[in-house]
């Protein structure tokens, strides 16, 4: 593997590197997307962008983004909230670990910079919940540096445009595929040609070089694509290690009061829904049978089962409604939530969904 990687790396071909990086603006500035609301705005919206886009759809991030700018102007209204601010704003987004970096990277961004977010990629990468490729991208729109990126999309548009066989879930594969980027990048007009070519890979891995029947009819780049020559786009990227996924099954505790609120715990520092406000949760329904709310239950309701999907795991719900009087159970006053109460908090999409049918 790495004789063919290395060789690719050695054997560039000066020519054919700068021709890619002129189609791809020429192609982007005729075809590509250009009314995105975070597209020439300045680096805070970005930023917020780009890690709402990490793991998740542009149309689905559309949605999020101006209630999330709404609430939070700027880089300093961010840092000055609290992290349920936060969570309840990011709440269905899912990936919440992105949410808490976010707001410890503002806070950082604040105390270190002055409000200022730094040009370098390096600086970047410091700040929490900045890996390389959003630096890159930072860097690329904002501050016209030639750093790559190297997001899923744009991933699979340079290892079929290069046909790179290297194994991306080895370290060494990964490696070469960053210097095979930098050395694809633009190297003149830089204020305009990096953020046009940044946008472009983007546009073009997610409207045309697709997991599954690539339009390549369409690819400015067909011609020279080493995969579409060799007729197997789809081959890549190479990865060997594939998604082990599981299944577990929770039964979810609805307990309501008999003034309407709802009792709700925030969850540990790790695992699944992390910090998040959440209904109690049982592994089995033996263990939920034991609760000490169903001795004092004046009414008890079972929910459907339904199946929450999260990137590791299946999660079979199994949601269970129980009406008490508070004053029969142990939980804190400080446990128990009304309706305006707990909408301001972060909460998983799945137990809001059901709390607001409750």
């Amino acid at each position: 593997m790495g004789e063919k990687v290395y060789a690719l790396i050695k054997n560039r071909n000066k020519p054919r590197l700068e021709l890619f990086s002129h189609r791809i603006i020429d192609w982007q500035q005729q075809h590509g997307r250009h009314g995105l609301p975070w597209q020439g705005a300045d680096v805070y919206r970005v930023w917020l962008s780009e890690i709402m886009l990490q793991q998740t759809q542009v149309t689905t991030v559309l949605d999020y983004y101006p209630r999330f700018l709404a609430r939070f102007p700027d880089v300093a209204a961010l840092a000055e909230a609290s992290e349920d601010d936060v969570l309840a704003l990011w709440s269905g987004l899912g990936y919440y670990s992105r949410a808490r970096n976010l707001h410890r990277c503002a806070k950082q961004v604040v105390l270190s910079y002055n409000g200022a977010f730094p040009p370098t990629v390096p600086e970047l990468q410091a700040l929490p919940g900045i890996g390389r490729s959003t630096a890159g991208a930072i860097a690329a729109f904002c501050f016209a540096q030639r750093a790559p990126i190297l997001d899923a999309n744009v991933r699979r548009v340079l290892t079929r445009f290069l046909a790179f066989e290297a194994d991306l879930a080895v370290s060494a594969g990964e490696k070469a595929l960053w210097e095979e980027a930098v050395a694809l990048l633009p190297h003149r007009h830089l204020a305009q040609s990096m953020p046009r070519y940044t946008q472009g890979l983007m546009d073009l891995g997610a409207m045309v070089c697709l997991p599954r029947k690539p339009l390549c009819s369409q690819c400015p780049v067909q011609l020279q694509c080493a995969a579409y020559r060799n007729g197997n786009p789809e081959r890549y990227p190479v990865r060997t290690r594939k998604l082990v996924r599981k299944a577990e099954s929770w039964w979810l505790l609805l307990l309501r009061d008999d003034q309407g609120r709802m009792c709700l715990e925030r969850r540990g520092a790790k695992g699944i829904w992390s910090g998040l406000h959440c209904v109690p949760v049982f592994g089995e329904s033996a263990q939920l049978a034991l609760h000490p709310a169903l001795g004092h239950a004046a009414q008890k309701k079972e929910l459907p089962a339904f199946l929450h999907v999260l990137t590791h795991r299946d999660l079979y719900l199994h949601p269970v409604v129980v009406d008490v009087c508070a004053g029969d159970l142990e939980s804190g006053e400080e446990n128990w939530f009304t309706r305006e109460q707990w909408q301001s908090l972060g909460l998983p999409a799945p137990v809001r969904k059901l709390l607001d049918a409750a």
